[in-house]
């Protein structure tokens, strides 16, 4: 068995959502390295599918892309004890002003394994019903419909690249295919 021992974890830098730590490690053949890691809280996020079948989406600004990114309706927990499902069911309300009534589960997630520690449960919702958005102060949000067709030429086209929502749409496809999605 390969063994790593974390031998020191400092806090270098505290930001809005995140905190980094440069971790000392000690490698299998006693030598020492040190990495990045970026703790963030765990969120959940949802692909809706409306009664006729499209797919719906939020495009929003990312900092990192410095452009507007399609992507499902996600965000984090607002405590650690929340369940991803209720995150996931506030998201979708408060991004689209609407709420899943049938969540399918389709997994937990860390998107950078080698750098960050933030989970995110995915799932695809169904029978949906309306309720209210609630966007948080800096959020400026368009809402989105594709056919799956749509949504996976987009995807591979390149203007859907959220590694979530790229799960999420082949995941639905996947369900869909195999029976398991209802709408």
């Amino acid at each position: 068995m390969i063994e790593f021992k974390r031998i020191n974890s400092k806090l270098v830098f505290t930001g809005h959502r995140v905190r980094v730590y440069e971790d000392e490690l000690e490698l299998p053949d006693g030598s020492r390295v040190n990495y990045d890691l970026v703790r963030n809280r765990n969120g959940a996020g949802v692909l809706l599918i409306d009664e006729t079948g499209m797919l719906i989406f939020v495009k929003q600004y990312r900092t990192t892309l410095d452009a507007v990114d399609i992507e499902i309706p996600a965000g984090c927990q607002e405590n650690p004890e929340e369940p991803f499902d209720t995150c996931a069911i506030r998201e979708a309300e408060e991004e689209t002003g609407l709420i899943p009534q049938k969540l399918y589960f389709v997994t937990n997630i860390i998107a950078a394994v080698g750098l960050l520690d933030e989970r995110t449960a995915i799932y695809i919702g169904t029978n949906l019903k309306k309720g209210s958005t609630a966007y948080d102060p800096e959020e400026f949000i368009d809402v989105v419909k594709m056919t799956l067709s749509e949504a996976l030429n987009a995807v591979y086209s390149g203007r859907i690249i959220d590694s979530k929502t790229v799960i999420a749409v082949f995941a639905y496809k996947d369900m869909l295919e195999r029976g398991i999605i209802e709408y």
